[in-house]
């Protein structure tokens, strides 16, 4: 379960949240739609524990994860969350399979366990032949599809997603945010999608709208 509770956060003088509040359950997926500017990044960010609230709570699976300190935090990260990026960040140097990989590797998960759990999702998500391919030899919508694998080999509790289709073609886009969806659930994982797309936020379980008074439906 995801609590966020009172999450406030400002730059200098400018408040760009203020009482931000939420509770999600397993297999709830949402997204988080809203114009410019109103923190829809900066919210994100501070689920993900990438930032830090001047205010409020965050507790995942009954743990305030926004009071610790950055080692915590970090294991934290590594074991209960995964991130699908909008700009992939698929690492060049390392092999499909060894992208998706990776989560287990750095939750000292042995090599052979990490890559035939790699293999495994690779084949669910329709890449299971290109595990030994590199990076450079994927499209975007492949590519997107990796992040989606990595963020989930390691069975996350919440899954994180930053505008996964904005470097893709609408057909694409369309796939991996079907795929997203269908994996999320199938895990029994909290997914939260951040985009400014109405079409990408309609896959989704509901729509919250971030304004300035909050998260509104």
């Amino acid at each position: 379960m995801l609590e966020i509770e009172n999450l406030s956060r400002q730059f200098g003088s400018r408040t760009v949240l203020r009482q931000v509040s939420l509770r999600l359950n397993p297999g709830e997926y949402i997204a988080i739609v809203g114009a410019s500017g109103v923190g829809k990044s900066t919210l994100l960010n501070l689920i993900a524990g990438l930032d830090r609230a001047d205010g409020g709570r965050l507790v995942l699976d009954g743990v305030d994860y926004a009071t610790l300190h950055d080692d915590a935090l970090t294991q934290v990260r590594r074991e209960k969350m995964g991130f699908v990026f909008q700009a992939f960040h698929v690492l060049p140097h390392l092999t499909v399979a060894q992208n998706v990989a990776l989560p287990l590797w750095l939750q000292g998960v042995n090599g052979k366990a990490a890559e035939g759990a790699a293999q495994l999702l690779l084949e669910a998500v329709g890449l299971g032949e290109r595990s030994a391919s590199w990076p450079r030899e994927l499209s975007g919508g492949e590519m997107q599809r990796v992040a989606i694998a990595r963020a989930l080999v390691h069975r996350p509790s919440l899954v994180l997603a930053d505008e996964p289709t904005g470097n893709l073609d609408p057909t694409n886009g369309a796939k991996v945010l079907r795929l997203f969806s269908a994996r999320v659930h199938e895990a029994g994982a909290i997914g939260i999608l951040v985009t400014h797309s109405l079409e990408a936020a309609a896959t989704a379980d509901r729509i919250l709208h971030l304004t300035a008074e909050g998260l509104m439906p």
